[in-house]
């Protein structure tokens, strides 16, 4: 069985999916096949998937959320969201480079994907449309774009023990826009993206010692930590019993001592600080927030 088939049967509804990833033919599989044998309905489940860098142009966006959902055997998506504020030249070469190897960046205007986002909204493809990697001042752009008719329900970034995001979670939920943490329990430590001095976040001798003290792995402290503080977590995990353990963290309550505890242990750290693209005019990391 898939880790995608024992996540829905432990009872996990949020399927996190991206046409980056290259795996959404088998998700949709998974899916197809848990929907099959009855375990889940349809409406049960929440779908999104992600916009890719090089398809930001206004008339690729429906063209890009229509292959997810023929890759997903979907007839549609709950959520779409747009991966990055960085755009990359348009096409199917995913990384495109010039001669030299660097980069080659594009400027669509971030409004004008918006309103490409919109229309699939619109178009019933999709039930809401999000961002992901947004800091404050790009969300402002899109809140402030005039005519804006479906503002982002979501900004889906990295979150942490080590990145805790408190004052862009504050302005997000100001905005009624819900925050969604990845990297919850570190990274893959993928040697392209991170650095490997970075430290393993499920080591942290803080959060060790809360979690022993409440009879609870490092993992699902730190997913709880996030859950109490009103962000939603996605989790990754190939492992069966991770992922179920993972699963268990709606019967605990972390007490307000240890709440700060863990706030204390913020450095903002980022695991991926996506140092390819760091010279992008539209790089997120560079403000505060």
């Amino acid at each position: 069985m898939c880790p995608i088939e024992v996540a829905i049967e432990v009872g996990y509804r949020h399927i996190d999916c991206a046409f980056i990833f290259g795996n959404e033919p088998e998700v949709g599989q998974a899916i197809k096949a848990k929907i099959a044998d009855g375990t889940v309905k349809r409406e049960d489940l929440f779908c999104s998937g992600k916009l890719w860098a090089t398809f930001h142009a206004p008339d690729m966006v429906r063209p890009a959320l229509e292959r997810s959902l023929q890759d997903l055997q979907l007839e549609y998506m709950d959520l779409f969201i747009i991966q990055s504020p960085i755009e990359l030249k348009p096409g199917e070469d995913l990384f495109p480079v010039d001669e030299n190897g660097s980069s080659i960046y594009h400027n669509t205007d971030i409004c004008d994907t918006w309103e490409a986002m919109e229309a699939c909204k619109d178009a019933g493809l999709v039930k809401s449309i999000g961002v992901s990697n947004f800091n404050r001042r790009q969300l402002e752009l899109i809140l402030n774009k005039p005519g804006l008719k479906h503002k982002p329900v979501c900004n889906q970034v990295e979150c942490h023990i080590y990145l805790n995001q408190s004052k862009l979670l504050a302005f997000c939920k100001s905005q009624d826009i819900v925050l969604v943490g990845y990297c919850v329990l570190g990274s893959s430590r993928d040697e392209k993206w991170v650095d490997q001095d970075s430290p393993v976040l499920l080591e942290d001798p803080v959060l060790i010692k809360i979690a022993e003290k409440n009879s609870r792995t490092p993992a699902q402290v730190a997913i709880r930590y996030l859950l109490q503080r009103g962000i939603v977590v996605l989790a990754k995990s190939f492992n069966p019993e991770r992922i179920k353990q993972n699963f268990q963290v709606f019967d605990f309550q972390l007490s307000d001592e240890d709440t700060k505890t863990l706030d204390e242990l913020n450095t903002n750290m980022r695991y991926m600080k996506i140092r390819l693209w760091e010279d992008h005019p539209n790089y997120p990391f560079n403000d505060e927030y």
